[in-house]
């Protein structure tokens, strides 16, 4: 298994630099389902980030490209059901991705809700 980062995922996704988008491609590429590529939440988190602050993606379009990465079964995200969860909240709610994850995180660990802010 190999850990991907964050700018190999934005390469591969965008294409938008020839000679990255390519070396990010054949990694992934030669990912399988015996020998996956690991996602870990972190670069989750980032990839969401910079597509909406670089790139100006609606969230609907990101929601759908992380979908398609907990799919995909070359790919092992860390936490893969409370990321679908996150996943989930963020694309049919107003939450951004970080505090969808931190509450499904928070969930997972049996709390019985998240504090945005000091009661």
């Amino acid at each position: 298994m190999i850990g991907l980062d964050t700018n190999v995922l934005v390469r591969y996704l965008m294409q938008d630099d020839a000679a990255q988008a390519a070396k990010a491609s054949r990694l992934i590429e030669r990912c399988s389902a015996e020998e996956p590529g690991f996602i870990a939440m972190v670069v989750l988190v980032e990839l969401v980030w910079v597509l909406e602050s670089s790139y100006g993606i609606e969230r609907a379009r990101i929601a759908a490209a992380l979908e398609l990465l907990l799919r995909t079964r070359e790919l092992r995200v860390e936490q893969a059901e409370t990321a679908w969860h996150a996943v989930r909240m963020y694309r049919d709610s107003r939450a951004d991705f970080a505090d969808a994850l931190i509450a499904r995180c928070a969930a997972a660990a049996g709390c019985e809700r998240t504090l945005v802010h000091t009661p």
